[in-house]
């Protein structure tokens, strides 16, 4: 057998996630509606498409290690310099290069209990030690973080704003406040994901030289290529270059090089996707409405919808759901396991939904 390290021989082998590939292996067939994965079911831009098509016969070089192009493309975007952004294999990938950069056995690190699992999984897997917040009204709780991170002398501090898997946000004014009180040798973590999916004024302003904190940004939400893995984030230079000291140099390929770069070009896409994301976050509202059930107010690409009892009959919900082939998702930790939480989908999905809803709740 392998000589595994302490830590890793003391960690349980699993993924944070269970896919709908997987539950189509054990189902013996195939959803009818795939909406429970935050994907962006109305697809990437075709300008990025056929950039990938066309790159596609070019996939026998590497892809350029230091993703030279779309580095400039991303910098000229949000007005900063190139030496401000680290590209990376989706947001995933670069907290785990975060974590691995910033964590020893022992350190400290602060998330809110609930929120998007796989942080916590990169912090477990270098041996970090999770210390967790409730959520308040559905919200991360901004100013708690900041102060268990005090207390426990935290270096690395996680926030989503929007979060997963609430899809509620904090204005400006709150990310503002949280990043004045953040305590010296603690990094701020702003995955902001679903930023772009959120109502405009959303944006804290960027100060790429501000080294208290750190954005991660991806291509997996409005810009649809969930598949492609392409995430970026903006900080201060001295942190930016410290990626290179242990990132995959050649983790993205060409076809995910070629296909964010001509994303990025397609503005026009992008504001589209937006109102459809819009109008199907409207459209799951009136769905559970008509169902005599509440919605938490998203920002994200997602809606959670309020089963109005525990986490038990949610996922019963779930599971009726589920039964009638419609893939969706539930939060994991109370209160917020009282919902289910359900993507946005095109208008056959939404009205699969609405077809399955009904009989999934008489059941459940």
């Amino acid at each position: 057998m392998p000589r595994f390290t302490e830590l890793v021989a003391g960690l349980p082998a699993t993924v944070p996630f269970v896919g709908p590939e997987a539950q189509e292996r054990t189902r013996g067939k195939s959803f009818k509606a795939r909406i429970g994965a935050n994907e962006n079911v109305f697809g990437p831009s075709p300008r990025a498409v056929e950039a990938m098509a066309r790159e596609a016969a070019e996939t026998w070089q590497y892809g350029d290690p230091e993703n030279h192009e779309l580095k400039i493309a991303l910098a000229l975007l949000h007005g900063i310099a190139v030496e401000n952004v680290v590209v990376g294999e989706g947001i995933d990938g670069l907290l785990g290069y975060l974590v691995r950069m910033l964590i020893e056995p022992g350190d400290k690190v602060v998330t809110s209990l609930g929120a998007y699992p796989t942080f916590n999984f990169h912090v477990a897997g270098f041996g970090g030690d999770l210390e967790t917040v409730p959520y308040m009204d559905d919200h991360e709780d901004v100013f708690a973080l900041i102060a268990k991170a005090a207390e426990v002398r935290a270096k690395i501090v996680y926030l989503a704003n929007p979060d997963n898997p609430m899809g509620t946000i904090h204005p400006p004014s709150t990310i503002g406040r949280a990043i004045d009180t953040v305590p010296g040798n603690c990094l701020l973590v702003l995955d902001e994901a679903y930023l772009d999916c959120a109502p405009a004024g959303s944006e804290y302003p960027l100060d790429p030289d501000d080294k208290r904190i750190v954005r991660m940004r991806t291509f997996s939400k409005v810009y649809g290529m969930a598949g492609a893995r392409v995430g970026y984030a903006i900080g201060h230079q001295e942190l930016i270059r410290s990626f290179d000291k242990i990132r995959n140099h050649f983790g993205m390929s060409r076809i995910s090089q070629a296909g964010a770069l001509a994303a990025l070009e397609d503005r026009q896409h992008l504001a589209n996707t937006v109102a459809r994301i819009e109008n199907a976050r409207r459209r799951i509202g009136e769905i559970a409405a008509s169902n005599g059930l509440p919605v938490v107010p998203s920002a994200a690409n997602f809606v959670a919808v309020d089963c109005g009892r525990d986490g038990e009959y949610a996922r019963r919900v779930l599971e009726g759901l589920i039964k009638r082939d419609i893939f969706v998702r539930m939060p994991l930790v109370p209160p917020q396991d009282r919902c289910i939480r359900v993507s946005a989908g095109t208008e056959s999905d939404l009205r699969l939904f609405e077809q399955a809803l009904p009989a999934a709740l008489r059941e459940a």
